[in-house]
């Protein structure tokens, strides 16, 4: 049998840069974070400058933090782990400095755009659409180069951590591309081809999902790859993590419904959401036991090196939010922990505990391989450990605390039946102790970050950087291990790199189109009101100033059938309701009262201004930034022509040519406005935003009529009868 041998070298500089870039970004993203914790209980900050508002940097955050920090130190993980499980070279390096350099460009976008609240107003998903356009463009150079690699590997065996970054890029950009479909207005701005309950839906399916394949699969690869390297020590089971990956993706796709939860969604979809939810237990402790098992015989190892640390308190909080996750999927508590800060708690754990901490341990020991050098500081990386742990614990059990605390305060009523705390303002009050401790724990996390930032460039400062070089022998003819049933069957599934993609795509497309399908296909889902009409092209232009400041970050728009909620805020939601709302406005989080029905509280244009330009003059202890600059800034009879236009195409019954009047129709209904304004002593032009803002809040809720309804449905059932 001959051999032919040679020596080629690894794309180590493709790691190294991501590395930095990781290290660099986290460091942003954490920051902005302190920023927003801080505007929780001193919303002054923003004062400065309209860009700095919570509802504009809060997107920012979540970006910079999910695909800048986390992004980027998945890149670092799989450019580094597949070269050497392939044992060759990344298919294409032009690929792979394209795929750097463009993912680069699109966080430099986000961090510009986000600010001047151009964004869809889609949780995880708010860049508008020239930025979802790079996005796929690069993430398909990302998987061609990936998936090129693989099939070129020389090693038959395809290793575990594969698998995982495998279903990672299908299912990303399965995900992206179907939430992120919309009709453009102008360069940036879109109105998603969904509405209401069907956007609803489509979105949590993918803020699910972003979740499970961004935040979770690749980095279960990344365990898969990096546990065993730092350990020393082989995967507990290759059989459990067969049954581990195929589970898990199969089961993940389904759960997205339980993020609607009580709310308009219809009951059959959100009963799937939570039996697939409560399923997601058994593969994701699964995969936990596996990392954490492969640990056996190393544990004395944990108590010496920072690596090994970070990585246990990983696999640990990814236990937690995995068996948490299912826990607030169930209806009960879900009714008490929903629009809390409980949610943002478990987000944390999974995001500073399960990423952040797998990413630092990574670092740790990737930082010197690439450099060969020995790490700077053991000490250094120790108080980090240290120093972060104590930032998570005092990030999440506050909030977990504020959550309950919320929940309990929302439905709490007094003997004679009223709200206890029917000023919604008091109960924000009694967590505002919570923020402070969580901004704490936040600023913690930071200044770990900066320590380790500050001991990794002291390991790399003055290192000779070289690729690392491996030997190649190719041989005519190779033995394989004589294998048996599962293993057998999946090691042959193993060599077919196209096979093992379809049938991923396959595994995920299954619960995506079982849920999504229906809602389009049945119009029973979504049930007409006839008494709802589109906005008017004043109150449409409100709306699209509502959803470039993010006020879905604070308020949501969507009363659950609950007696405290309809105490509160009026009758619950319909599905019916939400038909012409592009994007839907739902909300996850009430740091504010439900806007659903304000409209019908009789709250006056001249309240709703003074609240506007300084919500302390209405509320003295509220922590709503300030927008006294829409009394200056103007309508822009342009965007809002395109914009009515734009929504006439999506289907929006406006009339031909309409968008050709729209602006001086607007001019009429704002008149009003201004002319009542006036009465009350504001002066104020009638073409600034406020005045738009005003008649959209003005019109929440008030197309709904109970009585209506009620005839209606009597009226089809006489019909139905009569059939």
């Amino acid at each position: 049998m001959s051999e032919i041998s040679k020596t080629e070298s690894y794309d180590d500089k493709i790691v190294r840069n991501f590395a930095w870039a990781t290290i660099l970004w986290g460091i942003v993203g954490m920051l902005v974070g302190v920023i927003i914790a801080a505007e929780l209980f001193h919303p002054q900050i923003s004062d400065p400058a309209k860009e700095l508002s919570f509802g504009r940097i809060r997107p920012l955050h979540t970006n910079a933090v999910i695909f800048a920090f986390v992004g980027n130190g998945i890149f670092m993980g799989v450019y580094y782990s597949l070269q050497r499980l392939c044992r060759r070279r990344m298919f294409c390096d032009k690929l792979s400095k394209i795929h750097f350099w463009g993912w680069q460009a699109i966080i430099v976008a986000a961090a510009v755009t986000l600010p001047l609240g151009l964004s869809s107003a889609k949780e995880y998903a708010e860049l508008e659409w020239p930025i979802d356009i790079a996005i796929t463009l690069i993430w398909v150079v990302f998987g061609v180069n990936m998936i090129m690699t693989i099939i070129k590997r020389r090693e038959s065996h395809m290793y575990v951590a594969i698998w995982f970054y495998l279903a990672t890029f299908i299912t990303v950009a399965l995900l992206h591309v179907v939430n992120s479909m919309a009709l453009p207005a102008d360069f940036f701005k879109s109105y998603s081809m969904y509405a209401g309950v069907q956007d609803a839906l489509i979105q949590w399916w993918y803020g699910h999902n972003a979740v499970a394949f961004f935040l979770t699969t690749p980095y279960l690869g990344l365990m898969y790859y990096f546990i065993p390297k730092a350990s020393n020590r082989p995967v507990f089971s290759y059989r459990l993590s067969i049954i581990h990956f195929w589970s898990l993706i199969f089961i993940y796709i389904w759960a997205g419904p339980h993020h609607l939860l009580h709310t308009s969604l219809p009951d059959w979809c959100q009963t799937l959401g939570v039996v697939f939810s409560l399923m997601l237990i058994a593969p994701s402790w699964g995969g936990m036991l596996n990392g954490l098992l492969t640990l056996r015989g190393a544990w004395d190892k944990v108590r010496t090196e920072p690596v090994l640390k970070f990585m246990v308190v990983a696999i640990t909080a990814y236990g937690m939010a995995t068996f948490e996750g299912p826990l607030l999927s169930l209806r009960s508590l879900n009714s008490l922990t929903h629009y809390t800060d409980w949610t943002v708690a478990h987000v944390h754990v999974g995001g500073l505990g399960w990423n952040g901490y797998l990413t630092f341990g990574i670092l740790y020991w990737i930082i010197p391989k690439l450099y060969k050098r020995e790490l700077y500081s053991l000490k250094l990386a120790n108080l980090h450990f240290w120093i972060g742990l104590i930032g998570i614990v005092l990030y999440a059990i506050p909030l977990y605390w504020a959550g309950v605390t919320q929940g309990i305060m929302w439905q709490q009523f007094n003997d004679n039946g009223t709200l206890t705390y029917g000023n919604f303002v008091e109960t924000v009050d009694k967590i505002i102790p919570m923020y402070k401790l969580r901004a704490l724990g936040g600023l913690l996390y930071l200044v770990g970050a900066i320590i380790m930032a500050w001991n990794l460039f002291k390991t790399a400062a003055g290192a000779k950087v070289e690729d690392e070089s491996f030997q190649v022998v190719e041989k005519e003819h190779k033995e394989e291990k004589k294998l048996k049933g599962l293993i057998y069957s999946h090691r042959w599934l193993e060599g077919k790199t196209v096979l093992f993609s379809a049938l991923t795509l396959v595994a995920v497309l299954i619960g995506g189109l079982f849920e999504i399908v229906p809602m389009y296909m049945v119009s029973s889902n979504v049930k007409k009101i006839d008494s709802v009409k589109p906005y008017t092209a004043l109150e449409q232009y409100g709306r699209d100033i509502y959803v470039r400041e993010g006020c879905y970050t604070c308020h949501s728009q969507m009363i659950r059938p609950f007696r405290a909620e309809t105490e509160r805020y009026g009758d619950f939601s319909r599905s019916g309701e939400f038909i012409y709302d592009r994007p839907f406005q739902w909300g996850s989080k009430r740091i504010g009262p439900d806007l659903a029905r304000v409209g019908k509280r009789n709250l006056s244009n001249a309240w709703h201004y003074e609240h506007l330009m300084n919500p302390r003059s209405t509320s003295p202890t509220s922590i709503m930034p300030a927008y006294a600059f829409m009394k200056d800034d103007k309508v822009d009879q342009g965007f809002m022509e395109r914009g009515i236009k734009t929504l006439t195409k999506l289907g929006v019954p406006y009339g031909k040519d309409y968008d050709k009047q729209a602006y001086a129709d607007a001019m009429i209904q704002a008149e009003g406005i201004q002319k009542d304004l006036r009465d009350n002593g504001v002066e104020i032009d009638k073409d600034a935003e406020v005045i738009a803002l005003i008649a959209y809040l003005q019109r929440l809720g008030m197309d709904y009529n109970p009585e209506q309804e009620g005839k209606e449905l009597a009226e089809q059932k006489n019909e139905g009868e009569a059939k």
